[in-house]
């Protein structure tokens, strides 16, 4: 049987680099949600030429998105992409960086096992080597430590459910944006759908946690979050991570905090601070965290963080990393409550026992 051909609106992309976005970066325009919306439709439903699809995406990074391009294009996946499953928990979603880390640890399994074991349930997402990096990300190390990574978002629900942390897989719950692979990798850089995929959110969690490079970019990634229609986020924590990935930089941290209210906030009701590692008692630098082979060390460091078998700079920095967690879902009434909440799961090895259910499930 034929399969119908989508209509579309007056904007394909190659209208709208002549007559808005691509006439360089500083000259270009701005799209209407409608026209952003026409875009994503486009582009996921496989229409545009590659050649146009390439300048197109080029001309959105020359130019730089506004949130309200931004969260059109996070309705559009929501709409015609993400299959979400949402578990009786409230867990918190970590939307790290897709396309990886290449030189230090991915903590994010354990601070996130850690946190669910103190009773705060996560969520984490990722693809398996997403360009442009194409370096390692939670699948890979979940990998090595024997877990089931490829699950439809049902069965990543029941996980977070049985677990109190739970992984849910691109291709499974995202097959729109992962049918995008090879043309953006073809790309050679990032585009947006690097960033709007980590607002994918498939378990319709209320807590977002993600990271950023400077503190302006985490005050739009908040405002994409308020301009998304779809989004069911009401609260959430951008922090600089390290590698771009949801994992605290030792020394000092910026945080950006949504919503707060009061003289602490600016008019958008986003307030930020800074994490001190030293004032926290942890003599760790970032160089303390780096690591050659980046799964199946963090997969070791995992194993032993949980067992209570290291007391070094990566249980501190698991312990760091899962007091923001607990933090962000408001579980703790601040870091220094959450990090004695993170290291009695430990030491009473309800941490360790959460891995071993993990692997279980």
């Amino acid at each position: 049987m034929a399969r119908a051909t989508r209509e579309y609106g007056e904007w394909p992309l190659k209208r709208l680099m002549t007559d808005v976005v691509g006439s360089g970066h500083k000259s270009a325009d701005d799209m209407s949600r409608a026209q952003a919306r026409e875009a994503f439709q486009r582009i996921l439903g496989g229409e545009p030429d590659h050649t146009t699809l390439g300048a197109f995406w080029l001309a959105n990074r020359w130019k730089r998105n506004n949130p309200e391009e931004l969260g059109a294009y996070v309705d559009v996946m929501h709409e015609e992409s993400v299959v979400a499953a949402e578990p009786d928990a409230d867990p918190v979603d970590c939307g790290a960086n897709y396309d990886g880390k290449g030189r230090s640890a991915i903590l994010g399994v354990a601070a996130g096992l850690v946190a669910a074991a103190a009773g705060t349930p996560v969520v984490v997402h990722s693809g398996d080597r997403v360009p442009t990096q194409k370096q390692d990300a939670y699948k890979h190390v979940l990998d090595e430590l024997g877990v089931r990574t490829d699950l439809d978002p049902a069965e990543s629900a029941a996980m977070v459910d049985d677990v109190g942390f739970g992984f849910y897989y691109q291709p499974r719950f995202n097959p729109g944006i992962d049918d995008l692979f090879e043309r953006r990798d073809t790309m050679g850089v990032r585009t947006f759908v690097n960033t709007v995929e980590t607002l994918a959110n498939p378990a319709n969690a209320d807590v977002h946690l993600g990271s950023f490079y400077h503190l302006p970019f985490a005050k739009k990634m908040v405002r994409t979050l308020k301009q998304s229609e779809s989004s069911t986020v009401d609260r959430a924590l951008f922090f600089q991570g390290m590698e771009g990935y949801d994992d605290v930089r030792p020394g000092e941290t910026v945080v950006a905090e949504w919503p707060i209210e009061g003289d602490e906030s600016d008019d958008e009701d986003i307030a930020d601070f800074e994490i001190r590692t030293g004032d926290l008692g942890m003599d760790v630098t970032s160089e303390d965290l780096g690591v050659d082979d980046v799964a199946a060390e963090s997969a070791a460091i995992t194993e032993a963080v949980l067992a209570g078998e290291r007391e070094d700079g990566f249980a501190d920095a698991v312990a760091l990393n899962a007091a923001l967690r607990i933090y962000a879902r408001e579980d703790a009434d601040s870091i220094g409550d959450g990090l004695d909440q993170a290291r009695a799961a430990v030491e009473d090895g309800s941490a360790a026992d959460a891995l071993e259910s993990l692997r279980s499930f």
